[in-house]
């Protein structure tokens, strides 16, 4: 174990996209365990949209402080305890923050080993657990319905899209590239893909979704919200998960102008965290492992190797970079 613990911390709050000098780098003394408490030598880091959130302001955890490290999930090994429930060589994985280790008193979801560490952060960590959660209990898709996804070649947009897919649905991804698209319809077994940015995507979806779309699954926000909300069929409805469009801006945009459709067409938005629903991830990570299992859900990871990669690793989410679940290896 090393003496000094390596951290990228929030130098100064983002103003539009993240840049450089919003971090710093430094070393302080490895954290010692307190009685009760775990020490983790960090592995992987979780890279979200909702770090950018947590970097400017409150939301629904309070902005990460100033000098403090990034505020992340991520996945490691227990290396001291004193605490019954972890015992040292456990793999857990639980808010680690941008640093090599970090300690723990209670808060870590304990991770089997036969899990590899890019499943446990995709699939079966909280992106898999946002797309069931966000998709069932707020979606409720009804076999042969239509659905559509934002950011469907993202992290949470794919597996979404794919779980449509397994309660019969026919599924329509929104996605940024002629590649992303070809990896939907090829692999993660969407029906059809639209290139946001070289098709008319108002066309697109109405040629795509001719009977409407009774799930608007949005990871976007923005444009693209308001035009799949004047596709909505009767009581259709749209589950918010994300904006990412929204993020790095230093005005908000606009709302949808268009919401008074929801009146006309019965319609309901919703959105939620899931951390609302962690009490139940023993129930979505069964069903999750088994249609992995048996190959009806694909997962695709984006690995960036190294702590001092973080930052950019986190832009790949804004540029559009990335396909599938970001994360980064240390």
């Amino acid at each position: 174990m090393d003496s000094m613990n390596h951290r990228i911390t929030l130098a100064k709050r983002p103003v539009g996209e993240v840049a450089d000098d919003c971090f710093a780098a430094d070393d302080v003394p490895v954290p010692s365990p307190e009685p009760g408490e775990v020490l983790v030598e960090v592995a992987w880091l979780s890279i979200d949209p909702t770090i950018r959130g947590w970097m400017a302001y409150d939301t629904y955890l309070p902005a990460i402080e100033i000098g403090a490290p990034i505020r992340s999930g991520g996945l490691g090994k227990v290396i001291e305890s004193d605490n019954d429930a972890y015992p040292v060589g456990t793999t857990v994985f639980g808010m680690t923050g941008w640093q090599q280790y970090s300690v723990f008193k209670s808060g870590l979801q304990v991770v089997s080993d036969r899990v590899p560490p890019e499943a446990a952060l995709s699939v079966f960590g909280t992106t898999g657990l946002t797309a069931y959660f966000g998709l069932l209990d707020i979606g409720r898709p009804v076999a042969g319905e239509t659905v559509l996804v934002s950011g469907a070649a993202g992290a949470t947009g794919s597996i979404a899209g794919q779980i449509a897919k397994i309660k019969g649905c026919r599924v329509v991804g929104l996605a940024g590239s002629a590649e992303k698209c070809a990896w939907l319809t090829d692999e993660a077994g969407f029906d059809a893909a639209i290139n946001y940015k070289i098709d008319n995507v108002r066309r697109a979806i109405g040629q795509a979704c001719p009977d409407g779309v009774d799930i608007f699954f949005d990871n976007v926000g923005g444009d693209i919200l308001e035009t799949a909300i004047g596709h909505l069929a009767l009581r259709g409805r749209v589950v918010m998960c994300g904006a990412i469009s929204q993020y790095n801006e230093e005005v908000p945009g606009p709302g949808p102008r268009n919401l008074g459709m929801l009146i006309s067409k019965r319609g309901r938005m919703e959105g939620f965290i899931v951390l609302d629903y962690l009490r139940r991830a023993g129930e979505a990570i069964g069903e999750l492992s088994g249609w992995v299992a048996d190959g009806r859900l694909a997962y695709k990871t984006d690995v960036v190797d190294g702590l001092d990669n973080a930052p950019a690793a986190l832009n790949r989410l804004f540029t559009g970079a990335n396909t599938g679940k970001v994360m980064v290896r240390l």
